[in-house]
């Protein structure tokens, strides 16, 4: 009960957080438009420096948190959250802090109109909001409780962060479904049936808290906060059905997202190692210039493109679409008036960079609006804004690459679609439709997921007929990207160091064994009972996390008895209370001086340290029994098994050791999979196995 008890109240509380960050992203940006477009009435040079000063400020104090209060919070998170999934504990990334500057971050980062979005973060934010749960809170910030201190092992935290991934996810898009998808197919590397239920309760209850807080801000409460912010961008009311000639355009469209998105993985991969290697190791000065420096070329280019652009005369628009043009200065909408001299007109460039980036994405995706923007601003803004999101994604702030990705796919899109209405001349052919396409392929061409992104796009366009086009401009663009390089997390991962699995061994491995593999290795073994001296020096010289104990046999021979990890021997030398003066077995009685609790690692922590642990020379020569604190049935794997079949071990069950041993010389037994069910007899207490069951009987009938 207590796991769907945080089941509800991860959902809750990333629902509150996105709501949080939705209300402060769309008032800052209102403020913004509003204070620029008062302004450039009288002086576009002091409009000019308004705006760039009110994103300066944002930029800044969203790069100075990051820096000086949580450097985990920097970039997407979702790197490391998947490493975490797959077994991989990377220091400081759900720490409370980290959810602050997460938070916090990316308030300044979007709000200060980065080329970076805020879904990314959305979905650390909800896997710190659960880890923290998890461990019943913050002991450093005193916010913590013992009586939800129950979810001790890996597992269990394993799970919670995995609701809070699907609730990240479902809270950024209001996509539920897409959220459930997203957990499964992108982070997790090892899912139950069980787990299922829970992850899609939990994007449940986000579903609800998002939909209730969009009812509280209709009543006009919420400021700025417009139709952007929650993204839905609903295009039901746009193509109603597509011919077989728009498949060979549309299989375009997913092409050129296959393209741009493995260059867009090539060209940041290439940046961040360049940033990582010269500028970030220079200190935090300069990350902070770094973010400012960028902030200032991207104000600039936002404000002086669309001055050289000219006007454009306002459409005829339908009495019932609902558009305005020009629409009100400072609100959300179409067909901006930007340094235009008459009044029915519009900058169409500045109807892309003057919105937030969710207005900007609906104004792209928009039916009913022919030729409302031109062929050259829509290449103009793709350049620009390619660039901007190449050079800003892997600076020191909070980095989403979901939005800016959907502004490029979408930008490519709806300029194919003005193409394609020219060459058939049919007017059942909406713009807005291929630009939802093209968001789709670059997305599918960068971040290499399908089925998730599939669903997402469908329930934020709200538009379940263009289902199949979407699979198309999917597989296609996934297949282009996969011919150049990996998708954009792994790449992320693998320059952060993060030993991600694919799911898939590499072909070479099937021509393995597990002995090729650790070949070049010398095992580190302790024994039994060790002095703490011979602990302290193998801990020192060598970075394992686990180490195999041996004892000696009858026959003198040494006996693999189990795994005892670095964690568990540093709680031991730092409590000191098993100590012993002879070099033999200890008695019963032993674990009764601890509790499970003392060997439990507070989630992403940096944990202890040998260098925080002091002995004296006296207790440096006592000895330690290693035999009540280790793992005894430890993973095994016979030295000529193949490495393939390591390496789905690793995947499937999210090992960290597994001990090579030579070709076992007996079989003691062999166990199927019909020896594994129980068989119960009336009632559940009566429960056994078959195999054992079986045996009875056949006993009992030679009797």
């Amino acid at each position: 009960m207590l796991k769907w008890l945080f089941s509800l109240l991860i959902g809750v509380g990333t629902g509150l957080a996105a709501i949080f960050i939705n209300l402060a992203v769309e008032n800052f940006s209102g403020w913004k438009y509003t204070a620029t477009f008062a302004i450039i009435k009288h002086s576009y040079f002091v409009g000019f420096v308004v705006y760039t000063v009110f994103n300066l400020a944002l930029v800044f104090s969203s790069v100075y948190i990051v820096t000086n209060f949580a450097p985990a919070a920097a970039g997407s998170g979702i790197p490391e959250i998947k490493g975490y999934l797959n077994g991989v504990d990377t220091h400081g990334i759900l720490l409370f802090r980290t959810l602050v500057g997460k938070i916090f971050g990316s308030i300044g980062s979007v709000g200060g109109g980065l080329a970076l979005g805020k879904e990314g973060p959305l979905v650390h934010t909800g896997a710190c909001i659960a880890s923290l749960l998890g461990q019943g809170g913050s002991a450093k910030y005193h916010l913590s409780s013992r009586w939800v201190r129950i979810f001790e092992s890996d597992r269990d935290r394993r799970d919670l962060v995995t609701c809070g991934c699907a609730a990240g996810v479902a809270a950024a898009f209001r996509a539920p479904v897409g959220g459930v998808l997203f957990a499964l197919e992108e982070v997790t590397s090892w899912w139950r049936s069980h787990l299922m239920w829970r992850v899609f309760f939990t994007s449940a209850v986000v579903a609800v808290v998002v939909r209730s807080a969009m009812n509280w801000c209709n009543s006009g409460k919420c400021g700025h906060f417009g139709a952007g912010g929650f993204i839905i961008w609903d295009i039901s009311g746009g193509q109603e059905d597509y011919s077989y000639q728009e498949l060979f355009p549309m299989a375009i469209i997913g092409v050129i997202g296959g393209l741009l998105g493995a260059l867009f993985n090539q060209l940041t991969l290439y940046i961040t190692k360049w940033r990582r290697t010269y500028l970030h190791k220079k200190g935090k000065r300069v990350q902070i210039f770094e973010a400012c420096l960028i902030s200032l070329v991207t104000s600039t280019i936002s404000f002086v493109l669309p001055l050289l652009r000219k006007c454009s005369p306002c459409p005829q628009l339908e009495t019932n679409s609902g558009i305005e043009c020009p629409h009100p200065p400072g609100t959300d909408g179409n067909f901006v008036n930007f340094y235009c001299s008459k009044d029915k007109e519009y900058n169409d460039l500045a109807t892309i960079f003057f919105n937030t980036q969710d207005d900007a994405i609906r104004n792209l995706f928009s039916a009913k609006t022919f030729h409302e923007y031109s062929a050259r601003s829509l290449i103009t803004f793709l350049v620009m804004f390619y660039s901007l999101a190449v050079v800003t994604f892997g600076t020191a702030v909070p980095a989403g690459q979901f939005v800016p990705g959907i502004m490029i796919g979408s930008t490519y899109g709806r300029l194919v679609g003005m193409f394609v209405v020219k060459f058939y001349k049919k007017l059942n052919i909406e713009e807005g439709t291929y630009a939802l396409l093209g968001a789709a392929s670059f997305l599918g061409g960068s971040m290499r997921m399908t089925v998730s992104l599939c669903v997402i796009m469908v329930e934020i366009t709200n538009n379940l007929k263009l289902l199949p086009l979407i699979m198309l401009v999917l597989l296609v663009s996934k297949a282009v990207g996969d011919f150049f390089n990996e998708g954009l997390y792994e790449e992320q991962a693998r320059l952060r160091g993060i030993p991600l699995l694919d799911s898939r061994p590499k072909q070479v491995m099937r021509n393995m064994n597990a002995k090729d593999a650790c070949r070049n290795q010398k095992v580190v073994s302790l024994s039994r009972v060790s002095r703490v001296v011979d602990i302290v020096s193998v801990l020192r010289t060598n970075k394992h996390n686990g180490f195999p104990v041996v004892d000696r046999g009858q026959n003198g021979e040494s006996l693999v008895i189990g795994l005892i990890l670095r964690s568990h021997l540093l709680v031991l030398l730092q409590a000191k209370i098993d100590f012993q003066n002879s070099p033999f077995p200890c008695g019963p009685g032993v674990l009764n001086r601890h509790n499970f609790s003392d060997f439990v690692k507070p989630a992403s922590s940096k944990g202890k340290s040998i260098d925080d642990i002091h002995l004296t020379e006296d207790e440096l020569g006592l000895y330690l029994d290693l035999a009540p604190f280790l793992n005894p049935s430890p993973y095994v794997v016979p030295e000529d098994m193949s490495l393939a079949k390591v390496y789905n071990l690793f995947r499937q069950l999210g090992l960290r050791h597994v001990f090579v041993v030579p070709r076992p010389s007996r079989v003691v037994g062999l166990i199927t999979r019909k020896d594994l069910l129980l068989e119960e007899d009336g009632n559940t207490a009566m429960a056994e196995l078959q195999s054992t069951s079986g045996l009875a009987e056949w006993q009992t009938a030679r009797r």
